[in-house]
Formats: C-alpha cells, structure tokens, sequence
C-alpha cells in the first residue's frame, strides 16, 4: 500500500508571506520520503469542521501549478474539484496545463460538490444536489472529448454547448489525465466511478464498510463491462494519529484495510506546517505500510 498526503490547511505561523517556503518545503519533503501523491483541497472557503471560512484557502490549482516546479516524481491532484467550480471546458484546459507542466503527473480529482456557504458567499450557483450529478456526468464527458485527439467537434448537453473541444497541446499523459472520483454514493458516485474513472477516493468508515462500497462498485464495473481491477483504489484518512504523529495507533487503524486491495492511503493532517510532519511521520509511514499485507 502506498502513501499519499493532503495539504488541507495553509494556517503556518508566519501567515501568507510563509506559505510559498513551506509549499516548496512540502513538496521536496514528500519526495523525499516516498510520497507517491500530494494533493491540495479544492475550496474558496476553509470548511467549518477545518477551522472555518475565515481560515486560509489557498486557489486548488494555481497551489498545485506552484507544487509542480518544485517536485518530479509525485502524482498531483485536487481532492477534490466541485463540479461546480469551473466551466467543464476550462477545467479540462486547465488540468492539462498542470499535465502538461508536470510532464505527466496530473490527475484531475472531481465530485458533485457540497460546500454551499462558499458558493453562496462568492456568488457561485449551487445547483440541487440531483442536477449537480448530472453535470458531474456531462463534465466527465466534456473531458474525454477535449482529451480525444480524434474529436476536437461540437459538444451539445444539457447543460453546457461546446462549439469546439480544442485542446492544445494535448496532455502529457496517455491517454489522458488520470481522472479520480471522489465520493462513496452507491447509486450514482460508484456507478460514474466505474463507467468513466481510472480512480476512486473513498472515506473509509470500517473495513467491512469500504468492503461493502467495493462490492458495490464490482457490481457497476460488471454492469458496464469494465474491469474492476484497472480502477486504482485510494481512502483519504484524516484521524487523530496522523495528526498527532502517532504511528503506531495508526497502523492499527489502517490494518484492516489492508486486504482490500487499496492502492494508496491518502494522509490528511490537520495542521499548517506539513513539510516537517512528512519528515516526522510519512516517510517512517511509507516503509511500514510498504510491508503491510
């Protein structure tokens, strides 16, 4: 099982001036130890349960644009991108761009989206949670057509008309941008997830929980003829152990999920200062999680 870290607060002690030196810190620190992902949130506003709307936010991918320049190995990622957020067609250019830029390292996380203070407090619409699936599917289209380079033609949806679906220079990646889903809904996120994601993220629960969700993506993945095991299977963990540098209870923690066939368990400590956490905790997580089957 491999190692990923999220970025989920930018609250350093030294405020703005300090977030450019510890970002750059991170990133190298990541390397270092083994990190296979590093991710950042996708939000205007800080979330409630992380400090609240008043706290840092840093814009998701100008944030993964700057972590690009400063790393080489690590996959990059937005965990994950409200559909609601961008334009389908801007995003697609411009998870390219970080595609492009990385040389092959970017991966386009995407969901429904949730967060409703932030879309009402910068003016965003904030679509009923039905209709924001539906233009989760039509994005995910949108997407593999820019990506397509046998198809640069008209878009017609139901909620977005592309004239073009021009995308140059096409992606470093082939065939395209690693695409992620995040989410655990059993009816419409696993469905997505099988028909049009080379990845998931999942929130854990217990074992016998993820166990149950995986089952149920098995199930989408032989309903639309795919092959379950080309889906690459992630858990964001945010428990107090990581938090806290307490290695031991976490890998009792993550233990159980280990038979899960998981390919990477995604770290998210709460606190701003990652760069000398991923020394402390990642890189001793990397190796013993390496061993864990």
């Amino acid at each position: 099982m491999r190692v990923g870290v999220h970025i989920n607060r930018f609250d350093h002690p030294g405020g703005g001036p300090a977030l450019g030196a510890e970002l750059a810190a991170a990133g190298a620190a990541a390397e270092a130890a083994g990190v296979s992902w590093l991710s950042v949130m996708d939000h205007y506003f800080q979330m409630e349960f992380n400090g609240g709307a008043e706290d840092p936010m840093l814009e998701a991918y100008t944030t993964l644009g700057f972590l690009a320049a400063r790393t080489s190995t690590v996959r990059l990622g937005a965990l994950v991108t409200g559909v609601t957020y961008r334009h389908p067609g801007l995003l697609a250019k411009i998870a390219t761009t970080l595609d492009v830029l990385s040389g092959g390292r970017a991966t386009l996380g995407i969901g429904a989206a949730w967060y409703d203070r932030e879309h009402h407090g910068l003016g965003v619409p904030y679509p009923p949670l039905a209709e924001r699936f539906e233009r989760l599917e039509e994005t995910l289209r949108i997407c593999l057509q820019m990506w397509d380079p046998r198809n640069d033609g008209p878009f017609e949806g139901r909620y977005h008309r592309l004239a073009e679906t021009l995308c140059v220079p096409a992606p470093v990646s082939t065939p395209h941008p690693e695409i992620m889903i995040g989410g655990g809904g059993e009816k419409k996120t696993l469905r997505l997830v099988a028909r049009y994601a080379d990845a998931c993220n999942l929130i854990p629960g217990s074992p016998e929980e993820l166990r149950h969700k995986l089952d149920v993506l098995r199930r989408h993945c032989e309903a639309v003829g795919r092959d379950y095991d080309t889906i690459r299977k992630t858990i964001a963990y945010s428990g107090e152990p990581v938090t806290e540098g307490d290695l031991d209870a976490f890998l009792r923690d993550i233990e159980g999920y280990a038979k899960l066939g998981l390919d990477t368990v995604i770290l998210a400590p709460r606190r701003g200062e990652t760069s000398r956490w991923m020394e402390r905790f990642a890189a001793p997580a990397v190796e013993r999680l390496a061993g864990l089957e």
